[in-house]
């Protein structure tokens, strides 16, 4: 068995090969040659903490296993850890044995923000010069950098709930030599080409009359029972994608449009399906898409089978016989 330490990962794990591993198993799972298992998330009743598992089997790319691990809130400000922490296990599908042990935390940023990347990729205009941000927080600097390496943007706007934090997504912004507008909710909507909403809200920031027509939106924050970050009513506006319609519609942005009625789940289309070629995705430049990203265990599968194969290609691998 191998182990690739957390402290590894920054070194092996590029963003272009976490954007290769999720398109790729967004694409199987459209084939149903990849399937999730289903979600366990649970209030462990210590430090407030939320602990879970998640984790399929992608037979084209023969990868098995899951994640374990959860958000404990205390983390930060008690022990200077990060409040996500997770650990991904491989095992090999042909015996059961398992295969590797690597750690999650920046890997499981890499791989959202790749999902977000994929998305803009396959649904956003190819004449969208403006990136708007809802979110200012760690994860958003993932996902910001992601999505200005597939198109040419002339500028990134951006609002939090907290404005303190916006220097986190200008820094990100003026490295890859653009300029960066704080904005208000209205403003992101209506200049914006593409908009990525990447918070942990129960209620919407984002509302169904700010939006362009054109625009592509990819919801990325926190999922779970109640989470929504845009006005359910503007999921009745847009064609929406999703990388998992099962999480869509039940913890996902999906939840409430489908819940009251604006939408039905058949609405809700994979993302995979475009990459394959078997949904025409964008149909028109006036067209609202919107992908729901809920984050499934595959995508977390994908990337650790990816950095196993750096790590042992470079010697950085540890192996243990277990």
């Amino acid at each position: 068995m191998f182990i690739v330490p957390e402290r590894e990962i920054g070194g092996l794990m590029t963003r272009a090969a976490a954007f290769d591993a999720v398109e790729k198993v967004f694409a199987a799972m459209a084939a149903q040659d990849a399937y999730n298992f289903p979600v366990v998330r649970e209030a462990i009743g210590h430090e407030d903490a939320l602990y879970g598992f998640k984790g399929g089997f992608d037979r084209a790319g023969k990868v098995l296993g899951l994640k374990a691990g959860g958000y404990w809130p205390h983390n930060l400000e008690r022990r200077g850890l990060i409040n996500h922490q997770s650990t991904v296990f491989l095992f090999d599908p042909d015996t059961g044995k398992p295969s590797a042990m690597v750690g999650g935390n920046l890997l499981t940023a890499l791989r959202t923000a790749a999902a977000s990347s994929v998305s803009i990729k396959h649904l956003a205009r190819k004449d969208a010069r403006v990136m708007g941000m809802i979110g200012a927080g760690h994860q958003a600097t993932f996902q910001l950098r992601a999505a200005l390496e597939q198109r040419a943007f002339d500028k990134v706007i951006g609002w939090n709930y907290h404005p303190e934090m916006l220097p986190n997504i200008a820094k990100v912004a003026e490295e890859a030599g653009l300029p960066f507008e704080a904005a208000t909710l209205e403003q992101v909507g209506q200049e914006a080409d593409v908009i990525i909403s990447i918070t942990s809200a129960f209620a919407p920031s984002l509302m169904a009359d700010h939006v362009s027509p054109g625009t592509h939106i990819a919801c990325m924050g926190t999922d779970t029972k109640g989470k929504q970050e845009v006005e359910a009513a503007l999921l009745a506006r847009a064609t929406v994608f999703t990388d998992e319609v099962a999480q869509s519609i039940s913890i996902g942005e999906a939840q409430h449009a489908v819940g009251q009625g604006l939408i039905a789940e058949a609405d809700v289309q994979q993302l995979g399906a475009v990459i394959n070629g078997t949904h025409p995705g964008r149909k028109s430049a006036d067209e609202i898409t919107l992908f729901d990203g809920t984050g499934v265990g595959l995508q977390d599968l994908a990337v650790a089978s990816a950095v196993v194969d750096l790590a042992v290609a470079q010697g950085i691998a540890i192996e243990v016989d277990f």
